[in-house]
């Protein structure tokens, strides 16, 4: 349900130290002003009148990657991360944010998604399975399009393309633009209400979190009951589990590492499936990073790619270094956000990059 006040949280979190052991830009920046417990406490002390919303203070909210890091170790279940949106979303009310954030919010006011490339791409056929494909993907990675398409119709499944081209929601909602959000979110039940489907199948975790959980607590829209949630990469595992698919395992790999995407804190149910799949196709077995599962932190890929960069630069380079510790030198995840990102940087620590979707698609017999 719809939390009527999130900010109450900042009341419990503002002397708080519990979780943050595992706030990634506290670990990247060393700066207690910028940890859960830190802007808990900027957020409380606007509230009470002791400080105001100001370039130091705004400055500091618009730090926070809200991956869920926070929540997701929290024994109470605080939701900060929806009280510092709710506040950031006071601070666009106001004029108050910086130029960048009002540079995004208007991307996805008038595209629809942060490119500003191309308006989403209607769906064009009916089906009782769709797949929601979103901005991400679309633009900078098509190819794991069509590596999921394939996969999918090795087992009989020809999904119903939606979103194209469409954030899902969350990046509106992160920033501070709810009405925004509500906008893009409503498109796409618009949308997989048009093409009939009873299952709509989402390639990341952000996804499965967005529209499970955030256009419920944060925006107050309901997921259709109707329409079941299915994240891709536990269908395939399951799939692969059930027999009904096959992949031929590679001969030899390099030391590997499965690289759990943003906002996997989030659905951790879903954890296990792509290690399951990647011990179908590589050899050896896999290292495993620090930040994982529970603990795992964003590569970057959040708003703050797009308002702070150095940041997202920041927390890719520490996955990145994470990853070099373990022995890896191979990295493979899905989301391709994170992919986007951290291919870019891979290279300086003699890593490589791989898509999921694109490698077992590769591998299937």
């Amino acid at each position: 349900m719809q939390l009527t006040n999130p900010s109450a949280a900042t009341d419990n979190c503002r002397y708080c130290l519990m979780c943050r052991h595992v706030c990634p830009v506290g670990h990247v920046t060393h700066l207690e002003s910028l940890t859960p417990h830190g802007w808990g406490l900027t957020i409380a002390s606007v509230q009470r009148g002791l400080l105001t919303w100001n370039t130091e203070t705004v400055g500091a909210l618009y730090h926070c990657a809200d991956c869920g890091a926070c929540r997701a170790n929290c024994v109470t279940d605080q939701p900060l991360p929806d009280a510092i949106a709710a506040a950031r979303a006071t601070v666009t009310a106001e004029g108050l944010a910086p130029a960048s954030v009002y540079r995004v919010g208007e991307l996805l006011a008038t595209w629809g998604n942060p490119y500003g490339q191309a308006a989403p791409a209607p769906a064009t056929a009916r089906g009782e399975v769709a797949l929601f494909v979103g901005d991400d993907a679309h633009f900078v990675r098509p190819g794991l399009i069509d590596a999921v398409v394939k996969l999918l119709a090795a087992a009989g499944i020809e999904p119903v393309l939606v979103g194209r081209g469409r954030n899902n929601g969350y990046l509106a909602s992160s920033l501070g633009f709810p009405d925004t959000a509500r906008t893009l979110a409503q498109a796409t039940l618009d949308e997989v209400a048009a093409t009939g489907a009873r299952r709509l199948l989402v390639l990341t975790p952000g996804d499965l979190f967005t529209f499970r959980q955030l256009y419920d607590e944060r925006l107050g829209i309901a997921w259709p009951a109707a329409v079941a949630l299915v994240d891709v990469v536990t269908l395939l595992a399951d799939l692969l589990d059930a027999g009904k698919l096959a992949f031929q395992r590679l001969a030899e790999s390099e030391p590997y590492a499965y690289l759990d995407p943003t906002h996997t804190v989030r659905v951790l149910e879903r954890a296990d499936a792509p290690r399951r799949l990647l011990a179908a196709v590589l050899p050896g077995a896999a290292r495993e990073l620090f930040w994982r599962r529970e603990r795992t932190h964003p590569t970057g890929a959040t708003a703050l790619q797009y308002t702070l960069p150095h940041m997202a630069m920041l927390l890719a380079s520490a996955r990145l270094e994470d990853a070099h510790k373990s022995g890896a030198r191979l990295l493979v995840t899905e989301a391709a956000g994170d992919l986007a990102l951290l291919e870019r940087l891979a290279p300086r620590l003699g890593l490589r990059m791989q898509g999921l979707y694109e490698l077992l698609a590769a591998q299937l017999t």
